[in-house]
């Protein structure tokens, strides 16, 4: 007899994704993310109510020259598995060791911190590229007194309205305090996950019309794909409205009352967001059940031709077997029109049954 393979040969053990942090003290900053290699790079955007100014700092004295600026700074440090120059901006600008612990952490649940002097928070940026493909990046950002440092892992991001929005002097953000332009760049990435959602949505609703007209294997696989994107969506997405929950309630001198205002306004699109994750998650989870059912019923109309093909020619095959025996003395045996009689007694048993069938409707 065979032996079977053990499972760990079927299903290959994966490397756990915090085998870099074991052993480790808490703080020590190393990189949890699959987007490794590279230099950071580091944009700033210095704006108050009359002027803006957009520059590439050439040294880490530059950048930590932001942490107390008399104008509103935007210090933007793209790229998270340089390690060192993570943790020099964090000495400079004075951050404790478990925050930049998180900001190169993409593993890490989306959470608002508060220390002395500032307020940390970490987010996940979805949005879709040019491939029609969900991409997620993860996004640290540190509001202190009139600066924002943002960290994120890629150039692309969702901000080009924000940034238009201070180069062009277009709207409120140009005469408000550090505290505004984070609420821009979180409500930046709370209105984006309206288009991430609408892309699933579509996704679902294709899916839904296959699974009715084509069941197959493959389309099988590509539920069980959804399901899996649904549900860490609303991993990275269900949180932040606790987040933005916080926010409005702390009592942090460097939240104002007419900022907590807007942030009320983000807290009800997430609200909305979590409602329609909620929702497709379920529709994700029904899409399987309509697919093993759509399976079944086309196996049962299969299973209803063979039955009613077996009935019809069980009686047939019964007459056939009968005169088909090897005895000289069957009554019939010698009738001149026999073969003709039993030919019409087999063609009437076959109509009679599909009469029968049809007026039943099983055909």
């Amino acid at each position: 007899m065979a032996r079977r393979k053990p499972l760990s040969k079927i299903i290959p053990k994966r490397k756990s994704k915090f085998h870099k942090k074991k052993g480790k003290a808490p703080g020590t900053i190393t990189y949890m993310g699959k987007r490794e290699g590279g230099a950071s790079v580091v944009n700033i955007l210095e704006y108050n109510e009359s002027s803006f100014k957009e520059h590439t700092p050439g040294n880490i004295d530059e950048i930590a020259a932001h942490k107390d600026p008399p104008e509103i700074s935007w210090v933007d440090v793209i790229g998270l598995s340089d390690e060192i120059f993570i943790d020099k901006v964090g000495k400079r600008f004075g951050l404790n060791p478990l925050v930049l612990e998180d900001v190169v952490d993409t593993n890490q649940r989306p959470k608002i911190d508060e220390y002395e002097g500032y307020i940390f928070g970490v987010f996940k940026m979805l949005y879709i590229n040019e491939e029609q493909q969900i991409v997620y990046e993860h996004v640290a950002m540190v509001m202190m007194e009139n600066c924002v440092l943002v960290f994120q892992e890629l150039e692309d991001d969702v901000f080009k309205g924000v940034r238009n929005r201070i180069t062009s002097k277009s709207g409120r953000i140009r005469t408000r305090g550090a505290d505004y332009l984070f609420f821009a760049l979180l409500d930046a990435i709370v209105d984006n996950y309206f288009e991430v959602l609408e892309h699933l949505n579509e996704k679902i609703e294709r899916l839904e019309e296959v699974v009715y007209d084509h069941p197959t294997p493959e389309v099988a696989q590509q539920i069980q794909e959804v399901k899996k994107e649904v549900l860490k969506i609303r991993r990275w997405i269900f949180p932040v409205k606790e987040l933005i929950s916080r926010l409005i309630d702390s009592e942090n001198e460097l939240v104002t009352k007419d900022t907590k205002v807007f942030l009320r306004d983000a807290l009800d699109h997430s609200l909305e967001i979590n409602e329609s994750i909620q929702i497709y998650r379920e529709m994700s989870m029904s899409l399987m059940e309509m697919y093993m059912s759509n399976m079944s019923n086309k196996m049962n109309e299969v299973m209803k031709v063979l039955t009613i093909m077996a009935s019809i020619f069980i009686p047939l095959t019964f007459v056939a077997g009968i005169y088909g025996m090897n005895f000289e003395h069957i009554p019939e045996l010698q009738w001149e029109y026999g073969y003709y009689y039993f030919w019409g007694l087999m063609i009437t048993l076959f109509i009679g049954m599909m009469i029968y069938f049809k007026r039943k409707h099983w055909l």
